[in-house]
């Protein structure tokens, strides 16, 4: 990672949620590093997500990286104000029969055993916790430490960071392929850097073709000012089916309380759609999907919709390390990946960070990297060096 000159030691393409934590570490351990982003800090993807952090528990990998990043979230949260709307709101998991209730039963004991907090509502007590839910629901299961943040806000701020090494932004700067010695811009021009860090999300498929990446389309709505309507971040438990499903059109109820008194509401999933237009037949699904659980939906104002794209894996994992399985003999002998988080980016954005700060650098960290390493999807196994 040593640098060239005068040059960083590394290249960071990609100023969003992801870029910007990997950024920061990188530069907490004393590297010289120069972001590169083609718009704004905190756009594109982060700009578009809720900005939920929530432990997920799919896969073992998945959870150890959802709940160690979950950690540095509530440990960086003293040190954020108003403009990040950082709010340890919790997360309910609501069940709406029989099957979904013993689905939260089993899902609520792993929790607890992992040493996650997570307790058990009763249909009563689940009316007391969210009135605004619908009478006969089953019953939720409540992780009260997740919260929301605004993730293109803390972007901005963790690249203004004082750290032991310095971080230097660069925005209207499109990458347009990797270089042997670093990188090349789309206006012609080239920087050399000891390594080259690919964090733009989808965009990285472009510059390492064969990249196992696919984008998955989703829409949004933000409601006027309704303070108190809900108090925590709720998702139906159908949709942790519905963030893996690897084909077709999907949506699920989720909503999530904003500290403005807003209600942002999703989700949905489409694999068929690369068009940024809001589909208004997805649309009218999501909020059905939405109103089912929340009766008085219908009657409050909606502000605005919008559509995003997540970079998303075959397994649903992201990928954390060296590329090179995907980077050419003509590309930077140093060059690594920090995408591929689909819906939980924001989440592990932290963790993803000190994944990369440390593999760089050749330091430990209290969870395996490996089941993130992009030659998991290589023809032929590639040694890690």
């Amino acid at each position: 990672m040593a640098a060239v000159g005068g040059s960083p030691d590394v290249i960071v393409v990609g100023a969003g949620i992801v870029g910007a934590a990997c950024a920061y570490e990188l530069a907490a351990a004393g590297a010289d590093v120069l972001v590169l982003e083609r718009a704004v800090v905190g756009g594109g993807v982060t700009a578009a997500g809720m900005g939920h952090l929530v432990v997920m528990d799919d896969t073992p990998a998945e959870f150890a990286l959802s709940a160690w990043s979950r950690q540095l979230w509530n440990e960086l949260g003293p040190r954020l104000d108003a403009r990040h709307a950082f709010v340890r709101c919790g997360t309910l998991w609501v069940a709406e029969d029989d099957e979904e209730y013993a689905l939260a039963q089993t899902r609520r004991q792993s929790l607890v055993r992992d040493g996650v907090a997570c307790e058990w509502l009763d249909a009563q007590q689940l009316r007391e916790a969210e009135p605004a839910l619908r009478e006969g629901l089953r019953g939720g299961m409540r992780v009260p430490d997740d919260g929301v943040v605004y993730a293109p806000a803390v972007a901005v701020w963790l690249l203004a960071q004082p750290v032991a090494g310095r971080i230097a932004t660069r925005l209207d700067a499109g990458v347009e392929r990797v270089t042997q010695n670093g990188v090349a811009l789309a206006g012609g021009e080239t920087i050399e850097a000891g390594a080259v860090l690919l964090a733009n999300g989808l965009q990285a498929a472009a510059l390492l073709p064969g990249l196992p990446l696919q984008a998955k389309k989703g829409h949004l709505l933000i409601t006027d000012r309704y303070p108190g309507t809900v108090r925590h971040q709720i998702l139906e438990l159908g949709y942790i089916k519905s963030a893996h499903n690897a084909s077709g059109t999907s949506v699920a109820f989720n909503v999530q309380p904003r500290p403005t008194g807003q209600l942002l509401i999703g989700s949905s999933r489409q694999f068929d759609s690369v068009d940024p237009a809001i589909d208004a037949a997805v649309l009218a699904r999501m909020l059905a999907r939405a109103a089912h659980y929340l009766p008085g939906l219908p009657g409050l104002n909606a502000i605005r919709a919008w559509t995003g794209f997540r970079p998303a894996t075959p397994d649903g994992l992201p990928l954390i390390g060296p590329a090179d399985p995907f980077a050419g003999e003509d590309m930077h002998r140093s060059t690594w990946l920090a995408t591929g988080h689909e819906g939980l980016g924001v989440t592990t954005a932290l963790a993803t960070g000190k994944l990369i700060a440390a593999q760089m650098t050749g330091a430990g960290t209290p969870i395996d990297a490996s089941p993130y390493w992009p030659r998991r999807f290589a023809r032929q196994e590639v040694s890690h060096g």
